[in-house]
């Protein structure tokens, strides 16, 4: 009988085939995270609705009420607040679940060979879980507000892809980062909360100056952010394409250097952590 001998560092179609043979690992892990998120919590899952709930109610009072913002084109403040807060919770929770995933998983990696990508990328995952359960609220919105998107809705899924690849690829890089500077786990709340605020969440990109919207773009999540809202309220709601390209680059970047990093650093894992 002939036996298969895995080893970390080989041949980069092996590794990408071993990726595809270990994919049930992908749904254990995720499964597993998601059980442990909500086991021993009192409202259990509702904690996916709360927070995006809580942040959403916040920004509309701060930014909508007090700073009196004005909100995108045919669409309520709450809408137009909620459609950003939807991929930036997604980006948010995946960016801080993947970069602390490899040292959560600290024994599995030291003991037994697995393309460990798979560790960040299902944590991203649980993340897109928490995403899907948080867009009822969104329609809960709607119903409230008698607000019906037009044909653009059907574009969602494609900005909903984006949001994955910008937080995996951010993904990648925080957690192949952690596994060596262990100062990365303070970093990542930080860059978590300025994000939030350096991101077109609690307002439209469209207040931003002209000469520089496209430097604000850099941002991928403004690109992530636009593309949701332009889906989500539609009507005369445009992109600044530009930025909206530029924000796409950015995202591709992001994932293919993070991809080439964390297989760069990959076979050094299981000793450094």
């Amino acid at each position: 009988m002939n036996q298969i001998t895995i080893e970390a560092g080989r041949a980069e179609r092996h590794y990408w085939k071993d990726l595809w043979r270990y994919r049930e690992l992908f749904y254990f892990l995720a499964w597993r995270d998601i059980l442990v998120r909500y086991k021993q919590t009192v409202i259990g899952i509702a904690w996916a609705l709360i927070r995006p709930l809580l942040t959403m109610v916040v920004f509309t009072v701060v930014f909508g009420k007090l700073a009196k913002l004005p909100s995108d084109v045919g669409a309520p403040y709450p809408i137009m607040v909620f459609a950003a807060m939807l991929p930036w919770q997604f980006f948010a929770t995946a960016f801080s679940e993947a970069g602390n995933s490899l040292i959560g998983n600290a024994q599995m990696i030291s003991k037994v060979y697995f393309p460990r990508l798979v560790i960040p990328t299902s944590a991203v995952i649980v993340s897109l879980v928490d995403f899907l359960i948080s867009f009822a609220i969104l329609l809960v919105l709607m119903a409230w507000y008698h607000f019906v998107p037009d044909i653009r809705i059907l574009m969602l899924p494609l900005f909903v892809l984006v949001a994955f690849v910008a937080s995996l690829g951010a993904g990648l890089w925080i957690a192949a980062l952690n596994v060596k500077y262990r100062d990365f786990r303070y970093i990542i709340p930080f860059v978590v909360q300025m994000g939030l605020y350096i991101s077109p969440v609690g307002f439209s990109s469209s207040i931003v100056p002209e000469q520089w919207r496209l430097l604000y773009s850099l941002n991928p999540m403004v690109g992530v952010i636009d593309g949701f809202r332009w889906a989500i309220i539609g009507g005369e709601y445009q992109i600044y394409w530009s930025g909206f390209a530029l924000s796409m680059i950015v995202v591709s970047v992001l994932l293919v250097g993070g991809i080439y990093y964390f297989r760069k650093t990959e076979k050094t894992f299981a000793d450094v952590i």
